[in-house]
């Protein structure tokens, strides 16, 4: 299965999210890329979108390579596989400078407001692929920290590592695909392009609560 776009893949993940339909849901995507998927979910289905802030701890000298991720709470994944090569000076110096980023981008992201409360509602948390999981798994535990009444983990795609790991920390999962061979996000993809700051700031803008 392969994608044209986010566009076409939000349009297919609405698709199987339709009977949240009613219940107004919380959809929070993970920036950058997720962001645009979010806006159609939101509207799709009748919901509010926000960010859920994490960030990816790269290995050294391999920026694609995640060691883990952190929240916004500076909570802290690694994944097994990756602990015994984790020096936690390495560790700790990337958490605080990723923390650093979480906190410039929440103030840009949503300079006049709060951040939406999870709790009590249905919340569907979406991301444009998962390849490690290490983000999703940030974002799942840190919404779950705010007691929703139930949390949805969403992606069109994502290798079977991946899904398996989250399975475990959310009330349900929908993902598209998950093929057996699995490299990167993109080659699922069409078109991947970046999102920048700038495209997240507006489209939040666009769809903030009135």
């Amino acid at each position: 299965m392969r994608f044209e776009d986010r566009t076409d893949a939000a349009q297919r993940l609405a698709e199987k999210l339709s009977p949240y339909r009613k219940q107004h849901p919380l959809i929070l995507a993970i920036p950058r890329g997720a962001v645009p998927m979010g806006v159609h979910l939101a509207r799709a289905l009748g919901g509010d979108l926000d960010v859920v802030l994490v960030r990816k701890l790269c290995a050294p000298g391999d920026p694609e390579f995640a060691l883990g991720a952190v929240d916004e709470t500076g909570w802290v994944y690694l994944a097994n596989e990756t602990r015994f090569m984790a020096n936690p000076g390495y560790i700790a110096e990337k958490k605080a400078e990723e923390m650093a980023l979480m906190k410039i981008r929440r103030a840009r992201y949503t300079p006049a407001r709060q951040p939406q409360d999870p709790a009590g509602r249905v919340v569907i948390v979406v991301d444009d692929g998962l390849a490690t999981g290490a983000t999703m798994i940030a974002a799942l535990h840190a919404v779950r920290a705010k007691k929703p009444e139930k949390l949805v983990c969403a992606v069109p795609v994502a290798s079977e590592e991946a899904l398996h790991k989250v399975e475990a920390l959310a009330d349900e999962v929908v993902c598209l695909h998950a093929p057996s061979r699995f490299y990167a996000v993109g080659q699922f993809y069409e078109t991947f392009n970046q999102v920048s700051d700038d495209e997240v700031v507006e489209l939040l803008r666009q769809a903030a609560p009135q």
